[in-house]
């Protein structure tokens, strides 16, 4: 079983992304989509709305 991504892993993931634009984080999207993940695992923000 995994670990559910919370709002301090996304944040150590886009501030790596930001440090470093060219990497393979920050080309993918991955920072954008962990921050998406928390916000979903979050029970005070969900809404029950998948955006993706």
């Amino acid at each position: 079983m995994s670990t559910p991504m919370d709002h301090d892993a996304a944040d150590r993931i886009g501030a790596a992304a930001e440090r470093d634009p060219d990497s393979a984080t920050a080309q993918s999207g991955f920072d954008d989509r962990a921050a998406a993940a928390a916000d979903r695992n979050d029970p005070s923000w969900y809404d029950g709305y998948d955006y993706e």
